[in-house]
This record gives structure tokens, sequence and C-alpha cells, in this order.
């Protein structure tokens, strides 16, 4: 006996009362069968509900040969008349994102001739697959139609076709269907063999906002939110951008200038801090001159500055440079012996003070956790390289 879908002659039914017809343990839970549900099952890209059958929880919805299963948290017993409750804001949701999806898709294949090859309703974000090539800047004016489009409320039309009916109809699909079809049409905007759950008007989506267009495959994948998804992610970038501008002294929409400003300056500060950066490491590199090896202990600094600052020192000491930057117990190093072999002094090392890192024979790079004390002690053990 199949299973007398609710949501089918009711998308907005959030309540509703059943015969429980079977209840088998399963893997994972109770396997529920009622007379009739308005709870959706998974398919066509789109999740099943959520909500609970007499204060027992619904995990998942199957369908299978037109039977409805309701995976319980707990079993519910056999001949009893159970009340259901949708988790709605789920519902709603799901019916937000794919009556958008199916506007957007409409017009872009209309647009471009292509298909829609690929659905997906994500707990964040929709993603479609199309197999043709399409630009940011022309999807944008895509999204600006599909908002005028739901701007203007049109009426979503819902019917089941077969035979000579269905062959009169043009839609969108994937594969060749037979028997009795479920055709969902947006009048102007989309007409598509679907089984999902939607808006009745399309001012019932809100709004839709495409977030990225990547290739993929022989063509794209877009990332699209609608509804309350889209209102709540252009709140939360709003209250970002807000904070941003402010930092800046920036009105909000004048908040990619002042980054870019700031961006600017940043980057003509950072080229003079590594002049002046150099300027000193060539003044450290001129004090030890012809030392032999030379051990230095620095400020926090870059990986990048602290193998300067070696390379610097190393060339010109006449033996082994060691450095090493921040502070007991998070220090970086570098050490560099032109024409020498360290390998050996670094695994010791290493092993000795906690440390991890390694390079080429003649320069390595990484990190200790010892203190300084302890580093002092590790190479007043060690011979010298260098003439003094």
């Amino acid at each position: 006996m199949e299973t007398k879908k609710l949501y089918y002659s009711d998308p907005f039914l959030r309540e509703f009362t059943a015969a429980v017809l079977s209840c088998e343990e399963g893997k994972g839970g109770w396997s529920v069968v009622l007379d009739q549900t308005a709870f959706y099952p998974e398919g066509g890209g789109q999740p099943s509900d959520r909500g609970a059958l007499d204060g027992v929880k619904v995990l998942d919805v199957r369908e299978k040969d037109g039977v409805i299963t309701h995976l319980c948290d707990a079993p519910l017993r056999a001949g009893t008349t159970v009340h259901g409750t949708l988790d709605w804001a789920r519902r709603f949701d799901h019916m937000q994102q794919h009556s958008g999806e199916h506007i957007c898709s409409g017009l872009i294949c209309a647009q471009y001739g292509c298909d829609n090859v690929g659905f997906h309703l994500g707990a964040e974000v929709t993603t479609i697959d199309f197999n043709a090539d399409i630009s940011w800047e022309a999807l944008l004016a895509l999204e600006a139609r599909a908002n005028q489009y739901i701007y203007e409320n049109h009426a979503i039309d819902i019917h089941f076709y077969r035979g000579a009916e269905l062959d009169a109809v043009e839609y969108r699909s994937k594969k060749a269907l037979a028997g009795d079809v479920r055709i969902v049409s947006f009048p102007g905007a989309d007409c598509c063999a679907c089984c999902g759950t939607h808006v009745a008007q399309s001012g019932q989506v809100g709004i839709v906002k495409f977030l990225s267009c990547q290739k993929f495959r022989d063509g794209v994948r877009i990332e699209l939110l609608c509804g309350g998804r889209a209102y709540r992610y252009l709140s939360a970038t709003w209250e970002q951008n807000l904070k941003i501008a402010q930092s800046l002294s920036a009105k909000p929409v004048e908040s990619a200038a002042a980054v870019e400003r700031t961006l600017s300056e940043l980057g003509a500060l950072k080229q003079r801090v590594a002049r002046l950066e150099q300027a000193s490491f060539d003044r450290l590199a001129a004090q030890n001159a012809g030392r032999g090896d030379v051990l230095l202990f620095e400020e926090e600094m870059s990986p990048d500055s602290v193998r300067k600052l070696c390379d610097a020192v190393a060339a010109v000491c006449g033996g082994r440079c060691a450095v090493f930057s921040g502070a007991d117990g998070a220090w970086k190093y570098a050490m560099g012996q032109p024409g020498g072999d360290l390998r050996e002094l670094t695994k010791a090392m290493n092993a000795a003070l906690g440390g991890r890192g390694g390079g080429k024979p003649f320069f390595v790079q990484g990190s200790v956790s010892a203190g300084k004390e302890e580093i002092l002690a590790f190479f007043a053990q060690k011979p010298a390289t260098g003439c003094r």
C-alpha cells in the first residue's frame, strides 16, 4: 500500500494525524510506515523533512516503491493513530531554496540553451551545475532578472501529467519520464519535472543571491542562497563590512576603496621596514666580520627575516652563524656555514633542545622549545669551526 503524500496536496501543512501501519527496529532506529504523511522523503536533490510523531523524533525519511518510511528514535505501536509535527523552519527553508533554484535554472537554461546537470540542496548552500560556460558578470545580470521575477509574485502551478498530456508540455528533465509526471511551472521562468516541495507564490522565495561561479567539468558550478539563508548571509556580511568601514573611518559603501588605500599604505610601510631591517642586518654583519662562529639572539622576527640575518652574518664571519629569534620556550632558528656541513650538528641540536627543522648541508632552519641558557650551553660544548 502506497503512502498518501500530504505534502503534495498541501506543502504548507505543518501538522497531521496518521495511522501507524508498521514499526520495525533497524539500523539507527525504528522504521515506521504510516498510511499518510506530510514528511517529505529525501529525493530530487532535496533533503528529507524532520520533526516528530507523538513526540518521537523523526531522524530521516525515505521512499521506496511508493512507501514512505520514517526513521524514528523510539518505537510507535502499529495500529495506533499518531500526531505528526514538522520542523517547519527546515521545510520552509527547503521550499525557498528549491523554488529559487527553479527560477534561476529556468532563466539560465533558456538564455544559454544548456542543461541543469546537477543540483544539491545542502545544509548551508545550494549548488547547481550547468553544461555551459557562464561568466560571473552574466550571472549577476540573471540574478537581477530572477529577483525581479520574485518581486512580481507569480503564482506557481503544479500538476501531474501523463501520456499525450505530458507530450504536449515543454519541460526540463534530466531523463525520459513515463507514467504520472509531476510538472512544476514557474510561468515565464521555468517548467520542470520535479518531485520536491515548493512555495505557492514566487514572492515567498524572498530573494536569491549567487555566491560563486566556478569551472566544473564541461561547464560551471554555481553556489546559491535563497530566502532566509540569503537574508542572514547578507546581514552578516553587512555587519562585517560596517565594522571594517568604522575601523577605517569610512562610510560602509566606501569600505573597498578604504581597504585598497590602507593596503597601499601598508605595502609602502613594509618596504620601508624591509629596507631598515636589511640595513640593521648589514650593520650586525659588519660587526661580526671575521669573528668565526657567531651565536645571535634576537626579538621575534619572521622566519624570512631570521634567514636574511643569518645569511648576512654567515657570509662574512668566517665560521658558523646561528641566529635564534623569539623567547624562551619558543625560538625560531636559522644556521648557516658557507661550504660547511651542518647536518650532524642540526640533528644533535634538535634532539637536545626539543627542535625540529632542517635544510641543505650549509644552511638549516627550524625551531626549538628550549631556554636561552640551554642553547648557550649546547653551543659551548661544540668545537669552533672558524678563527676568532
